[in-house]
């Protein structure tokens, strides 16, 4: 496996990560108003960073060519790389991200602003098992 690639991705997924945190504004009007395609574009490209670190592993550790992200995903839970927990936020990140990529016309602020208030910390808990991985190996 691929650490230092891996490593990269997930250091890149904590600079936008950064830059996002900084932004994410005090309410749903501001949001509206100043921030929201900021916020949405560093959200996207923060989970694209998630599912790319996914790739990495699921390749690197050689579990198979997965025929969707949702697989790709289950890959790593049987293999012991992510929790059941985590799982599921994963499968949560994959719908944001498929809302904000291909419904931008319909995304619904309210829920976006609300997914930068109360999980943004599931980059945290995705990071902390993937590094606690990765020492392992």
């Amino acid at each position: 496996m691929d650490k230092e690639k891996v490593l990269l991705k997930l250091a890149e997924m904590e600079g936008y990560l950064k830059e996002l945190k900084g932004i994410i504004p005090k309410s749903v009007g501001e949001y509206r108003n100043e921030k929201k395609r900021a916020c949405e574009r560093l959200l996207q490209i923060s989970l694209e960073s998630v599912f790319d670190v996914c790739n990495v592993l699921v390749s690197g550790l050689e579990l198979g060519v997965p025929y969707s992200e949702d697989d790709m995903f289950k890959k790593l839970k049987a293999a012991g790389m992510i929790s059941e927990e985590l799982y599921k936020k994963l499968r949560k990140m994959k719908a944001c991200r498929n809302i904000l990529v291909h419904r931008y016309g319909l995304v619904d602020d309210r829920k976006i602003f609300s997914i930068l208030k109360n999980n943004v910390s599931d980059f945290d808990l995705f990071k902390k098992e993937i590094v606690r991985h990765l020492n392992k190996a």
